[in-house]
């Protein structure tokens, strides 16, 4: 078991907690292909600087956030119920350049 950090926006941060939130989506760049099924993330709130523990329990590779969509609901991608979906806001993070580059990760994750 390896232990990684990462942050995150408010809201995700909270959908985790909340226990909704259960796909990481992140670039599948060189931190992120350190992963493996059993390691520990330790996600940091970047406004409060709060910390939540989670247990990776399955990695899912996919050639863009677009392929990514299409595998999971929305509401453990992090969005609530009655929002829209939408792959181009990962863009905002990770423009497509980057997404050919490296591809990308859904993260299963569970809280610890």
């Amino acid at each position: 078991m390896v232990k990684h950090e990462m942050k995150l926006n408010k809201e995700p941060f909270e959908s985790i907690q909340a226990g909704t939130k259960t796909i990481e989506l992140r670039l599948n760049d060189e931190k992120r292909q350190l992963l493996n099924v059993g390691d520990v993330i330790e996600f940091t709130n970047i406004e409060t600087k709060e910390k939540q523990s989670v247990e990776v329990d399955n990695l899912f590779y996919y050639d863009s956030f677009e392929e990514l969509y299409k595998h999971f609901d929305k509401v453990s991608l992090g969005y609530d119920a009655n929002e829209v979906a939408n792959y181009k806001d990962m863009e905002q993070y990770y423009p497509q350049e980057e997404q050919k580059k490296y591809g990308v990760v859904g993260i299963k994750i569970k809280k610890i």
